[in-house]
C-alpha cells in the first residue's frame, strides 16, 4: 500500500512549519540562518525607509538652545549640541541613516577645545557673529550662511570672543563611519590650536581660479575651510539673471573641491539654491536623504503630498526616494547637504521625478 506524503495528510502545513522551525533552530547553533525567510526585505523593488520628513523651526531651536546654555557649559559638554533626531528612528542620534545633524551653541567668552576625529563635519552658520572656527591652522570668522568644512582628522576648535551667542548646524558622517566601525578621535593638550594662516587664506589660495605651486593634483576633500555666504550669494543672483533656473531646484550651485571639481568631501556633498519669488518646483526624488536649511525667504516643501512650511533658519529633512517639490512664497535661498558623493562612489545613487 502506498504511503501518503506530508502534503496529502491532514495538518501537513502545520507539520512542515514545525519541521522548518526545528531546522532553523538547528542551523542557528552554527550561526547560520535561512535567506529565503528574509530575502524580500533585503532585496526590495524600490528603496524602503523608516525615516520621516520633519522640520525644526528655528524659533523653537533658539529657545531650547539658549536654555541649554544655562544647563551646561561648553567646557563641560565638550560640544554643546542638541541632536536633530529623525522621528522615524528616535534614539539613534541621526537625521538620516548615514548622517548626524545637530545645532551647536557657543556663548560669548566660551571655547570648545581642540580635537580631531575620523568623522568629517560641516558647519552652516545660522545666527550670530563674533565666533570663529579654527581648522588646520586657519581661524575663520563665522557669519550667517557661511559653509565651513572640517575634513577627516582635521584638528579644529571653536571660540567666541564676541558679544553674541552664535549657533550653527553641524552635519557629520558619524553614522557612516560607525557603520564601518572605523571611528577614532584625539584631544589635544592645548584648548586652542596655533593658527598660522589668515582668515580666508584657503579660499583665496584654492578658490580663485588659481592654485599654489605644489598643490596636490588629487585631493579627495576640499582644501577650502570656509565658503562664505557673502561670496556665494551674488553667484546665485547672476545665475538667476542669466536664466539658469532649474525647474526642480531653482538657480543652484554645487560647493566644489577646487582641486578636482568633485564634492567637498567624499561622504557629503552640498548645494546652495535661489528660488525666485513664486517659484513652483517640479517633483523630484533621489536616493540620498537630504537636509535643507532656509537661509532666507519663506516657502513650502511638499513631501509625498504633505506640506512642510519653512522660514529663515529652519531646518528640514527629506528621506531617501520620497518625492518632493519646493514652492517659494518670496525669494528664498536653500542650503542642502546629503550623502550623494558616497552613493555615487558606490554606484548606487539614482534620481527621478
Amino acid at each position: 500500500m502506498a504511503v501518503a506524503t506530508a502534503t496529502e495528510q491532514p495538518g501537513s502545513k502545520h507539520n512542515v512549519q514545525v519541521a522548518r522551525k526545528a531546522y532553523y533552530d538547528k542551523i542557528s547553533k552554527f550561526n547560520m540562518a535561512p535567506l529565503w525567510e528574509v530575502l524580500k526585505d533585503l532585496v526590495t523593488k524600490e528603496p524602503k525607509t523608516s525615516l520621516q520628513p520633519a522640520v525644526w523651526k528655528f524659533a523653537d531651536v533658539k529657545r531650547l538652545m539658549l536654555e541649554a546654555g544655562d544647563v551646561i557649559s561648553a567646557e563641560e559638554a565638550e560640544r554643546r549640541v542638541l541632536v536633530l533626531e529623525n522621528p522615524g528612528v528616535p534614539g539613534k542620534a541621526r537625521i538620516t541613516n548615514s548622517l548626524f545633524a545637530g545645532i551647536q551653541l557657543i556663548l560669548p567668552g566660551e571655547i570648545a577645545d581642540a580635537h580631531q576625529h575620523v568623522s568629517s563635519a560641516i558647519r552652516f552658520v545660522l545666527e550670530g557673529e563674533g565666533a570663529y572656527t579654527a581648522v588646520e591652522g586657519e581661524k575663520t570668522q563665522m557669519k550667517h550662511g557661511d559653509f565651513i568644512i572640517t575634513a577627516n582628522w582635521a584638528p579644529h576648535d571653536h571660540g567666541n570672543p564676541g558679544k553674541q551667542p552664535v549657533m550653527w548646524l553641524d552635519v557629520l558622517d558619524m553614522p557612516t563611519v560607525n557603520h564601518f566601525e572605523a571611528s577614532f578621535s584625539e584631544h589635544f593638550d592645548d584648548a586652542m590650536q596655533n593658527t598660522s594662516r589668515g582668515d580666508g587664506d584657503s579660499l583665496a589660495f584654492y578658490g580663485s581660479g588659481v592654485l599654489p605651486d605644489g598643490a596636490p593634483v588629487n585631493m579627495k576633500r576640499t582644501p577650502v575651510i570656509n565658503y562664505t555666504y557673502a561670496r556665494m550669494r551674488p553667484i546665485l543672483e547672476r545665475l538667476c539673471k542669466a536664466g539658469e533656473v532649474d525647474k526642480r531646484h531653482g538657480a543652484r550651485v554645487r560647493y566644489a573641491n577646487p582641486i578636482t571639481g568633485g564634492p567637498v568631501l567624499p561622504t557629503m556633498g552640498a548645494n546652495l539654491a535661489l528660488l525666485p519669488k513664486g517659484f513652483k518646483g517640479e517633483p523630484y526624488r533621489s536616493t540620498d536623504g537630504t537636509i535643507f536649511v532656509c537661509v532666507e525667504g519663506q516657502g513650502t516643501t511638499t513631501v509625498d503630498g504633505k506640506p512642510f512650511e519653512w522660514g529663515p533658519k529652519d531646518v528640514f529633512v527629506v528621506p531617501p526616494w520620497k518625492r518632493y517639490s519646493h514652492d517659494a512664497a518670496k525669494e528664498s535661498v536653500l542650503f542642502s547637504i546629503s550623502d550623494r558623493p558616497a552613493q555615487e562612489a558606490l554606484g548606487i545613487w539614482r534620481e527621478g521625478s
